[in-house]
């Protein structure tokens, strides 16, 4: 059962936990679309909607994951919140990374939550579901175009 049409963004270097992640949304039913990235730059691209790119439909929740190759998730989270178009994205950190010093510059750049893999094994399944019941009641921030029409006719 697809969730209030929110298109999960996964960004995961590594493609066993990309599909183990993907597999545990599947068991819990949940088939919200993602889609999948291996580093910041490449998602980067695609939310600022650059020719060649996967389409991102609105709204969306990112994933993210800190140690990639590339750009790792403290620089996506940097270039994402310095973007006027993107800096209201919602973010979750998904990460093996338990660095007090990680935590605290996610949560500085206006993370939703940070979740730790390992500590989230057999619970993970939790963690699926406390994501749902999250973007079942949250209100999403508006598309800058549906933002500036709403100003307009004040």
């Amino acid at each position: 059962m697809e969730v209030n049409g929110v298109t999960l963004v996964l960004i995961e270097d590594d493609l066993v936990d990309a599909e183990a992640i993907q597999r545990a949304f599947r068991k819990q039913k949940i088939a919200n679309p993602f889609v999948v990235f291996p580093d910041g730059v490449e998602a980067l691209r695609a939310l600022r909607r650059e020719p060649g790119t996967p389409e991102i439909p609105h709204p969306y929740i990112i994933l993210l994951d800190i140690n990639m190759p590339r750009m790792n998730g403290l620089e996506f989270l940097r270039a994402l919140r310095t973007d006027p178009e993107l800096q209201r994205s919602i973010v979750f950190v998904l990460t093996t990374s338990e660095r007090d010093e990680d935590k605290l510059e996610a949560y500085g750049n206006h993370v939703a939550g940070y979740i730790v893999k390992n500590r989230a094994g057999e619970d993970f399944l939790k963690v699926i579901q406390m994501l749902r019941a999250y973007w079942r009641i949250i209100e999403f921030p508006p598309e800058e175009e549906e933002e500036e029409e709403g100003g307009r006719d004040r």
